[in-house]
C-alpha cells in the first residue's frame, strides 16, 4: 500500500503578521525552525522512503530538517509550490480590503486559478505515487495548495480546519482511490 505523509511548511514571520506568501520565497522564523525539528524526531520513529518538497525556502528548509533527520533523499519540486497571490502578495487582509475593497477576491488580482493549482498538484501526487509504489512518502507544501488537492483526491473528507504550520496529514491508496487516515496532526509540537 502506498502512503503520502503531508506536510505542511514550518512557520514563518509573515504567517506571524498575518501576510499572503503565495510565491513569494520567505525563510523560516525561530518557531519554524523548531517546529520542523519536532516533526523530524516524530517521523525518525516511522518508515518513510523518500521526501518531496516545493522549492520555496520555507517548505525546502522544513524538508531539509526532516530529511536529515530520519535519512532520506529530497527531491525538490516547483508542481508543490503555494498557490500563486498575484497581486495579494505580502500584504495582510486589512490592506487587502484598504486597497480593493471588502470583496477582493471576487477582483482579478492575478491570482492563481483553482484548477491550475489541482492541475500541477494531481500531476505530481499520480507521477510519484506511480513511481514510488507501496513506499511511504513525505510531501512538504504549502496550506492553501495541500488543501485544495485533498478536496480532490479525499472529496468524502470534510476538510474545514485551516492547516496549521508543521502539520502532518496522512493519506493512503487503496484500490479505489485515496482515503484520509490523520489531518492536520500536531501532537509532535511541544511549547517551549
Amino acid at each position: 500500500m502506498t502512503k503520502i505523509g503531508i506536510i505542511r511548511h514550518g512557520s514563518t514571520p509573515w504567517n506571524k503578521g498575518g501576510r499572503a506568501q503565495g510565491n513569494s520565497d520567505i525563510q523560516l522564523n525561530e518557531e519554524g525552525l523548531s517546529g520542523a525539528h519536532q516533526l523530524a524526531e516524530r517521523l525518525r520513529t516511522e518508515e518513510w522512503d523518500i521526501v518531496y518538497s516545493s522549492n520555496l525556502l520555507r517548505a525546502q528548509q522544513t524538508a531539509e530538517i526532516i530529511a536529515d533527520k530520519i535519512g532520506i533523499q529530497i527531491h525538490l519540486d516547483s508542481r508543490l509550490r503555494e498557490v500563486g497571490g498575484g497581486l495579494i502578495e505580502g500584504t495582510t487582509e486589512e490592506e487587502r480590503v484598504l486597497k480593493w475593497g471588502g470583496k477582493w477576491w471576487e477582483l482579478d488580482l492575478g491570482i492563481e486559478s483553482d484548477d491550475s493549482v489541482i492541475a500541477r498538484g494531481l500531476s505530481l501526487i499520480e507521477e510519484v505515487s506511480n513511481k514510488h509504489i507501496n513506499q511511504n512518502i513525505l510531501i512538504v507544501s504549502h496550506g492553501s495548495f495541500i488543501k485544495q488537492i485533498l478536496k480532490v483526491l479525499v472529496p468524502h473528507f470534510n476538510i474545514e480546519e485551516s492547516l496549521s504550520n508543521t502539520s502532518f496529514t496522512s493519506l493512503v491508496k487503496y484500490e479505489n482511490g485515496w482515503d484520509c487516515d490523520l489531518y492536520n496532526c500536531t501532537k509532535h509540537l511541544i511549547e517551549s
